[in-house]
């Protein structure tokens, strides 16, 4: 189920929920038959006892302090009912009766306990204590999930019947956590088996290199993680093969005017050009508006220079929430401002200059779109939005199919939008944004659109959605979807054939616009109703 009143990402009641959606997916995945069952169950147990842990500490005191001392005594009591199960799945082997049983048990026992929590115990908190309350209580929650002991119990009582049952279940958590730390880490890979092999084994490769999910880091133990990039140059390195990055013509970082100073932006030239000048493609990078850096999008930079001849400039923005919304978007606004000006200078073509970027990057690309259509300024030739957030909404089926997946998973996206939109909640329903309630009027005319989804994302559904809504205005707005590759896939081509099949569609589309590619698909020209699926 799912809560039945607003909330904001930061908001304890939204990050619980997210846990349980969370959990609810991986229990379809064991009630399926598929994934690997004994990492299903590892990052079930792992995520019901940090839940649970920063429950007890932060909801169940605010339940009491409330008036609500029994619901949160029954909630403490379903937890340590839980946590026996844990214990009885961690001896037990995956098929074994006695796993089974337990397994079902466990997962009739958190689905109560999940409707219990969103249908009485949230919504009753929440209107004792206020919205401004319930996000300082959801900053305690993340804290006291990053708190959890590793061999000392203190929370732990010292008599009774519960110390015992809790003794029981720390001492799991401890095995749980030793489980998975190190070189052996599952918990920030996908286990569903719904990714293809390549997929797989970049994730699998990426969980083992990074301290945990970043969703449990502070932003800055976050921003020190290897990225997926990271993930695909140790591959290449287990392969034997090279790691020299994709050769270009030239790639030199450059200083530009900015809102609120200087912006540093690449700019990636062709190899071997000869003819002067040549079309332009702005690409912005992802990352949630907190992390990652042009170097983390190296390789998409790459590849688009190489696919279309053409130079690729990626400014370097701002980051949140050293500097909160709008500090990136207009940093991209800039930039794009910067180049149609200074596009001949770099060896480029101003009236053939197009756009794009990837995650957030492509958010931050239509809205740039957006903007210079209200401001009657020339508009790009072409954009490309690759995996692209169209709403701050938890949006559309993706949002609980693809909760549990990796690199982005359902509470990640909330933990990044919390960092992101830091004391300016209100922005979050800025339509440079929240692209998806815009009209068809404010829609129309935008430039031709190629919109790239993976079926493993939580940002699929509002990437269809947008590509419909652009469609319903009247334009030209096509879609292709990647099936068994995850969000942020689209650089990783060294690694990935479908990420290479990407790198081609989109090199088409922009060729297409810049003049250089005969129209290929539809073949009518009319705009495409449905995704093309590839895989």
């Amino acid at each position: 189920m799912t809560l039945p009143y607003a909330t904001l990402p930061g908001d304890l009641d939204h990050l619980i929920a997210d846990d349980h959606v969370v959990a609810n997916r991986l229990f379809e995945h064991l009630e399926a038959g598929r994934g690997d069952r004994r990492m299903l169950v590892d990052q079930v147990s792992y995520g019901r006892a940090l839940h649970a842990h920063a429950e007890e500490e932060v909801l169940y005191p605010a339940l009491a302090e409330i008036g609500a001392a029994a619901d949160a005594e029954e909630g403490r009591d379903e937890h340590q009912a839980l946590k026996r199960l844990l214990v009885l799945l961690d001896h037990a082997d995956p098929g074994s009766r006695e796993f089974e049983r337990a397994l079902n048990k466990l997962i009739g026992g958190v689905r109560h306990h999940i409707e219990k929590e969103e249908r009485e115990f949230l919504p009753a908190l929440r209107r004792a204590v206020g919205a401004e309350e319930m996000g300082r209580l959801g900053e305690r929650y993340l804290a006291a999930k990053r708190s959890v002991p590793a061999r000392s119990h203190p929370t732990v009582p010292s008599t009774g019947r519960r110390r015992r049952l809790m003794h029981a279940a720390a001492g799991f958590m401890d095995k749980v956590r030793d489980r998975v730390s190190g070189r052996s880490n599952v918990l920030s890979t996908d286990a569903s088996c719904l990714l293809d092999t390549q997929a797989q084994r970049i994730l699998d490769t990426w969980s083992r290199l990074v301290l945990a999910p970043y969703e449990l880091l502070t932003l800055e133990q976050a921003r020190q993680q290897p990225s997926l990039a990271d993930a695909a140059m140790e591959i290449l390195q287990q392969d034997g093969r090279p790691t020299d990055p994709e050769e270009v013509g030239s790639a030199a970082d450059v200083t530009v005017p900015g809102p609120g100073g200087d912006l540093v932006v690449r700019v990636y030239k062709p190899l071997g050009q000869t003819r002067d000048p040549v079309p332009v493609v702005m690409w912005v990078h992802g990352g949630g508006w907190i992390l990652f850096t042009n170097d983390d999008y190296d390789a998409s930079c790459r590849a688009l220079v190489n696919r279309t001849g053409a130079i690729v400039v990626s400014p370097e923005y701002r980051k949140a929430p050293e500097h909160v919304f709008p500090a990136a978007h207009e940093d991209v606004l800039a930039t794009y401002r910067w180049l149609r000006t200074n596009a001949t200078g770099l060896g480029g073509d101003p009236s053939r200059i197009a756009i794009g970027g990837e995650g957030v990057g492509a958010n931050m690309a239509a809205a740039t779109c957006g903007q210079l259509k209200q401001a009657g300024e020339p508009l790009p030739v072409a954009q490309v939005l690759v995996c692209p957030l169209t709403t701050t909404a938890q949006y559309g089926a993706s949002m609980r199919d693809a909760a549990d997946a990796r690199p982005l998973n359902r509470p990640l996206l909330s933990w990044m939008m919390m960092h992101a939109f830091r004391g300016v909640t209100d922005s979050l329903k800025d339509p440079r944004v929240e692209l998806l309630p815009l009209s068809a009027q404010g829609l129309a005319g935008l430039p031709p659109t190629l919109i790239v989804t993976t079926d493993r994302d939580v940002l699929q559904s509002q990437g269809d959605e947008w590509c419909a809504r652009l469609d319903a205005a009247g334009v030209r707005a096509t879609s292709v979807r990647y099936g068994g590759v995850m969000h942020d896939f689209f650089g990783l081509a060294a690694v990935l054939d479908k990420a290479a099949h990407a790198q081609e569609e989109v090199a088409l589309h922009l060729r297409q616009a810049f003049g250089e590619a005969p129209a290929a698909h539809p073949l009518d020209g009319a705009p495409m109703r449905r995704p093309k699926v590839i895989g």
